[in-house]
């Protein structure tokens, strides 16, 4: 899984603590967003009531903010990448030895990678991080 955590990150994670009053060792940002990774019975607790832990993370921090939960192994790659870029949407993710292949549309394709591969480059490093398999997109 994640190899370092810098200052920044734990920053985040500690005051996702404090308000959520939930644990966790996964802070990650794609596309401008800080994505925190937590056990999936405790997602609906870390975005609290009507959403209310996540309203006021975003209010302090000035970025948008999403819960997803942390994938349980590469059978669950798909749902965790679909959740940390969603709202794009891709066709397929075939996961040979030691690759993950996305296949998306031209405009998905598009927003997939980003201007100067910004969103490629993150998402290769989250793959990496989490899966242990390089990453690209066709």
């Amino acid at each position: 899984m994640m190899n370092t955590i810098n200052m920044q990150d734990m920053r985040y994670l500690n005051l996702f603590e404090r308000i959520t009053r939930v644990n966790t060792r996964f802070c990650l940002k794609y596309n401008e967003t800080i994505i925190f990774c937590v056990p999936k019975h405790l997602v609906s607790k870390a975005i609290g009531e009507g959403g209310k832990n996540v309203k006021e993370m975003s209010m302090i921090l000035r970025k948008k903010i999403k819960i997803i939960p942390t994938p349980q192994g590469i059978q669950h790659a798909r749902k965790f990448i679909e959740s940390t870029v969603s709202p794009v949407v891709f066709k397929d993710l075939e996961i040979k030895d030691d690759e993950m292949v996305l296949t998306a549309g031209s405009q998905s394709k598009a927003a997939l990678i980003g201007r100067n591969k910004r969103r490629l480059l993150e998402m290769q490093k989250i793959v990496k991080d989490f899966f242990g398999r390089e990453f690209r997109i066709v």
